[in-house]
């Protein structure tokens, strides 16, 4: 079924696909999808039921690389942010274990000090093991007041003797409890390297099977919008767009359902949303706010919008994201510049969503144009809400 001009405008969603020219045929890898290919498309040119069907063929393939792709993502999404926390909680770990180990060392020292003066302080008050000096002035003092002032030197030795031993005493203990401490600290330390060393190489092998994924979906996504746009007598660039505004569409249909219903649960419950923001690994993300200002003010005229939205865009996303691509809402979930939630939505727009932030631009735009209207529109509703969202 056709679909006229004013409606593909209305649905835009600014993505622009690699030169493409004339069809090519071209080996498809072994794959859970089963791609048309273009002797299909060709031959359902002839007959209007035989070109809508392969054009409804063609859009569910289409549909299935991206879901492949979004899920690899996905999973090297979750991955990246659990290496990200591991990192966090080794971090914190081998600050605890240096730190106890620094305290245990100068407990150590202050034990070593008071025992030192303990022995200068054994040395004054005997000359030996058998022979008490302080007790022989005593014995042979002949003037009264020679023999108070050895009793009372005597008294204030042994307050003292006693005081630097129950310091030695004291200093001793504490530094065998934070050396018990610093050695199960430092155990802590060494299993959470560990963790986080397993955590680093998972994160990578996902990373690995989802560039591999994104690639291949990439490849096959050009190939299918260049056969929608053969049956559908119009470009590649249209196809997609109309292609992704209709996803979108669906997507901030269900989402705004799910918001309202959300809504209402928090008011029956008095529970605030929560917003814990991490930045998983950067490994293969474009993370370039300015650039991505610069490249979401560069297609707002995609929209039907003029510059004076550009302002709400700034606010609305610097709000969500700080226009980071790698922004991820821990407690949620919403991930990239424009918080899409769940983050897989943004495959939408583009198999390397995870790591493109133009492909979030593209996605966040068609879905405020979707839902909201314009910039604008959203961070009016934005600025509506507490907690705040669009």
């Amino acid at each position: 079924m056709r679909r006229s001009p004013a409606r593909r405008v209305l649905v835009a969603a600014a993505v622009v696909v690699g030169a493409l020219v004339a069809p090519v045929v071209t080996a498809s890898p072994a794959s859970a999808t089963d791609y048309p290919t273009w002797q299909d498309v060709q031959n359902a040119k002839g007959n209007e039921a035989a070109k809508a069907a392969e054009v409804q063929t063609v859009q569910a393939a289409l549909q299935s690389a991206q879901a492949e792709a979004a899920t690899k993502s996905q999973a090297a999404l979750d991955a990246s942010a659990k290496a990200t926390a591991a990192e966090a909680d080794l971090s914190e770990a081998t600050q605890t274990a240096t730190s106890l180990q620094a305290q245990a060392d100068q407990a150590a020292a202050t034990a070593e000090r008071a025992q030192t003066r303990a022995g200068q302080l054994a040395a004054n008050l005997y000359r030996d093991g058998s022979t008490d000096q302080m007790t022989t002035r005593i014995a042979t003092a002949k003037d009264p007041s020679q023999l108070l002032y050895q009793l009372g030197a005597m008294d204030q030795l042994s307050t003292t003797w006693d005081g630097v031993l129950d310091e030695a005493s004291v200093a001793a203990k504490t530094a065998s409890s934070l050396h018990d401490q610093a050695t199960r600290a430092e155990r802590e330390r060494a299993s959470l390297a560990a963790a986080a060393e397993q955590r680093s190489s998972e994160a990578a092998a996902a990373q690995k099977t989802a560039d591999a994924a994104v690639a291949s979906t990439q490849q096959h996504s050009n190939e299918l919008y260049a056969q929608l746009a053969s049956l559908q007598d119009t470009t590649a660039a249209t196809e997609q767009q109309y292609e992704v505004g209709q996803a979108v569409a669906a997507q901030a249909a269900e989402q705004a359902r799910l918001a309202q219903a959300a809504a209402a649960a928090a008011a029956r419950t008095h529970t605030p949303s929560t917003s814990d923001t991490s930045y998983p690994s950067t490994d293969g993300v474009t993370v370039d706010p300015a650039g991505a200002k610069a490249y979401a003010r560069s297609v707002l005229g995609n929209y039907g919008w003029g510059d004076d939205q550009y302002g709400c865009l700034v606010s609305l996303w610097t709000q969500e994201s700080g226009w980071r691509a790698n922004a991820l809402n821990s407690s949620s979930g919403a991930y990239g510049i424009p918080q899409a939630l769940p983050a897989s939505k943004l495959a939408a727009a583009g198999a390397d969503w995870r790591t493109n932030q133009n492909t979030q631009i593209n996605w966040g735009l068609a879905y405020i144009k979707s839902s909201y209207g314009s910039p604008c529109g959203a961070w009016n509703h934005e600025m509506s809400v507490n907690p705040h969202w669009y």
